[in-house]
């Protein structure tokens, strides 16, 4: 029987494949952790995943930095320009980054290519003058930017299309000359943002009307303190109406709100905007801008009327309660009369009656009940049935004054158009008048008619021939019968007045072309 021998492996054989794997690997491990985190440079201040690099004097970032940082300070140096090389290396798990107090004066597109998860970007008291469209595209998930004390006096709308996290906004102590609407309405809004500081800008006035469609939750974080605005009644009521809600952007600086009269506002008077006594302001200027901001609202008897309840809190996770005029609960799930309550808030009043007019109020509160606010809404309800009999005369009357207005116009045209020209009469009348001087002429004429009658004809003259009768009566004494039943007439009395009787037979036989000849 042999025996064999079973030599077990060494120990020494055994390990050295492992110690070389092992050695490989931690070698391997050195390199990348040496990559990943890399060394502290001398110029910053490091603890664990936060980097400080403040007041050293730099003009680029450390190529050695830790990758994997969440904090990173660069405040008070002087980088001038960012680019997208501006940083070496990419930071993915950088959450905030300071640069304020440089001299940055331009930010391009894509120079935060390398940080996508940022949260809070500070690049305040540098010298930007404009943010132009898409320098802020690659931070989706930033929450917190800043941007106040620079001299920025341009703002593209698209600047900040990509921020749709964004909540907090500073652009105090720039020189803004309009109020960026476009972060809360339009193509580019951001429905996320809470808070917006334009403050101590050059502003001189405010879109009512559009921010009257911008929600309460938004609204209450809008600073407009320190603007050179001009006086007016719907800056004031829009204001008024704030301090009323307590929104604290109003009542904590309540003094520094003021406005000018003037259109300098350096030579002007300033004048305190929230206060009452102030604005000479009509309480019908008041309520049409109330009207505008959705503090008052009209109702039609029998249409349906709906009011929301623009809460300041916001409507996620909240209860709604309204209070009627007469102190009656209504609350959603339950319907009271022609009320009932949607679960968004908004009050539904089904066929309106007049006596439904008054001061509703809203109550908001959160689930746990931490937070609330009450909202004053007045409701005027007016019959529209009898106000469109008022506009149906008023527009009768109207009709009726207009067309009585252009009737008289056509008979004045067809007046003064389809009348007859007098011309021909007058100018009849005028030949008659001289054709009767003439005849008086002719009669005064002592020359015979044989001699001047060619040369009378030609002048359009009519000559009349009186010839005395053959006997002459006693006690005519030399006077010319026309008729022998007719008073006789001088020559004389011919020459000094008109004819004293006449009859048709004389007058025609005046102005007749045949010669006058006495009767036998």
């Amino acid at each position: 029987m042999s025996v064999r021998s079973h030599t077990p492996p060494t120990l020494l054989g055994a390990v050295r494949p492992g110690c070389r794997e092992l050695l490989c690997l931690l070698v391997i491990t050195l390199a990348v952790s040496r990559g990943t985190s890399g060394v502290c440079p001398t110029a910053c201040i490091c603890a664990t995943d936060i980097v400080s690099c403040t007041n050293k004097n730099l003009s680029k970032v450390p190529g050695n930095l830790f990758r994997l940082i969440k904090r990173l300070d660069l405040s008070y140096n002087r980088i001038g320009l960012l680019d997208s090389e501006w940083l070496p290396v990419s930071f993915i798990q950088l959450n905030t980054l300071i640069i304020r107090q440089n001299n940055i004066t331009n930010v391009s597109t894509g120079s935060f290519a390398t940080t996508p998860n940022l949260k809070c970007l500070d690049l305040s008291s540098n010298k930007l003058e404009s943010v132009k469209s898409s320098v802020f595209h690659e931070l989706k998930v930033l929450e917190v930017l800043l941007l106040y004390n620079n001299h920025i006096s341009c703002l593209d709308p698209s600047a900040f299309g990509g921020l749709s996290q964004l909540q907090k906004l500073y652009l105090s102590g720039n020189f803004l000359t309009q109020f960026p609407v476009d972060l809360y309405v339009g193509r580019y809004k951001l429905a996320e943002l809470v808070f917006l500081d334009v403050s101590y800008n050059q502003i001189p006035s405010l879109p009512i009307h559009k921010l009257s469609r911008v929600p309460g939750k938004q609204l209450r974080g809008l600073y407009l303190h320190g603007n050179p605005f001009v006086c007016d009644c719907s800056l004031y009521s829009l204001l008024i109406f704030w301090y009323h809600r307590h929104f604290s952007s109003v009542m904590d600086f309540k003094n520094d709100y003021t406005c000018h009269l003037g259109s300098d506002s350096r030579h002007s008077r300033q004048l305190l905007l929230i206060q009452e006594s102030t604005m000479n302001c009509s309480d019908s200027i008041i309520n049409s801008s109330f009207h505008v901001l959705g503090f008052i609202h009209e109702a039609h008897v029998g249409e349906r009327l709906i009011v929301n309840c623009d809460s300041k809190i916001g409507n996620g996770n909240m209860d709604f309660i309204w209070v009627s005029p007469d102190n009656r609960l209504l609350e959603p799930q339950k319907e009271v009369e022609n009320f009932h309550v949607l679960y968004n808030g908004s009050l539904v009043i089904e066929s309106p009656r007049l006596e439904d007019a008054g001061v509703y109020s809203c109550i908001a509160m959160n689930r746990q009940r931490l937070l609330n606010e009450t909202v004053d809404i007045t409701i005027h309800v007016s019959n529209f049935t009898v106000n469109r009999s008022h506009a149906h005369e008023a527009f009768n009357t109207a009709f009726t004054t207009l067309a009585a207005c252009v009737a008289s116009i056509v008979l004045v045209l067809l007046y003064l158009y389809l009348t007859p020209c007098p011309c021909n009469c007058k100018t009849k009348r005028q030949k008659a008048m001289l054709n009767q001087s003439h005849v008086h002429s002719s009669i005064l004429s002592p020359g015979p008619a044989s001699d001047n009658s060619a040369e009378d004809r030609k002048a359009g003259k009519r000559v009349v021939f009186l010839e005395p009768l053959k006997e002459t009566a006693a006690g005519q004494n030399g006077k010319v019968r026309l008729f022998p039943s007719e008073t006789v007439i001088a020559a004389e009395g011919i020459l000094k007045s008109a004819r004293v009787k006449s009859d048709s037979d004389s007058v025609n036989s005046v102005f007749s072309d045949t010669p006058f000849v006495a009767a036998n």
